[in-house]
C-alpha cells in the first residue's frame, strides 16, 4: 500500500511517526475540544484576534499545537493521539476549504500550507513551554505581526492558562478528549 498525501504530510510534521496499531481513535472528541477552545469569545474580544478565516485558523492551529505538545509528553500513546488529531485537522481543513470553493488544483497546496502552519506552531510551542517565552510565542502563533500590548497580554495569559489545564489533565482524559 502506498502512503497517502496525508501520511506524507503527517510524517513531515511528526518525524517519529511509525505504523500505528489499531487502537480506539478519540480524535473527534479531542478536535471538538480544540475547536471549542479556539472559538472562545475572549480570543476575539479581549485578545483582539481578527474574527476572520485567517484569525480563526491561527487560533485553531495554536490550540491544536499546544495539545500536540502536551500529547507528546505522554509517550507512544500520546504520539498516536497527536497523529490522529493531526489527521482530523487535515480532513477538516480539506473539507472546509472545499466548502469555501477551492478545487483540486489548489486545494492540496493550500492544505499543505495549513499543515505547515500547524507544524511551525508545534515547534514554536515546544520551545515556549520549555523556556517560558509565552508572550513571544503568542505574538508569532496568533498574530504573526505587531499587535497591541493590551491584546497580546490577555492572549498570552489565556494560552498559559490553557496549557496549565492541559498539563494538569490526566493522560487518558486528554487522549480521549474528555476535557472541559
Amino acid at each position: 500500500m502506498t502512503p497517502s498525501r496525508t501520511d506524507h504530510m503527517l510524517r513531515s510534521l511528526l518525524p517519529g511517526l511509525t505504523a500505528r496499531p489499531n487502537r480506539p481513535n478519540h480524535s473527534a472528541s479531542l478536535f471538538d475540544f480544540v475547536t471549542g477552545e479556539a472559538r472562545a469569545r475572549h480570543w476575539y474580544v479581549e485578545g483582539g484576534v481578527p474574527d476572520t478565516v485567517e484569525g480563526r485558523f491561527a487560533m485553531l492551529a495554536t490550540i491544536a499545537a499546544l495539545v500536540i505538545v502536551r500529547l507528546e509528553r505522554i509517550g507512544e500513546r500520546g504520539i498516536e493521539a497527536s497523529v490522529a488529531l493531526t489527521e482530523t485537522f487535515v480532513k477538516v481543513m480539506d473539507s472546509e476549504h472545499r466548502e469555501m470553493g477551492l478545487g483540486d488544483p489548489t486545494l492540496g497546496r493550500t492544505v499543505r500550507k495549513l499543515v505547515s502552519g500547524l507544524s511551525r506552531r508545534v515547534e514554536l510551542w515546544r520551545a515556549a513551554v520549555a523556556d517560558g517565552s509565552w508572550v513571544e510565542a503568542a505574538r508569532d502563533s496568533v498574530y504573526g505581526s505587531e499587535v497591541a500590548a493590551d491584546a497580546l497580554e490577555p492572549s498570552a495569559a489565556a494560552l498559559r492558562e490553557t496549557w496549565s489545564r492541559l498539563d494538569k489533565a490526566g493522560d487518558q482524559a486528554l487522549i480521549q478528549g474528555r476535557l472541559s
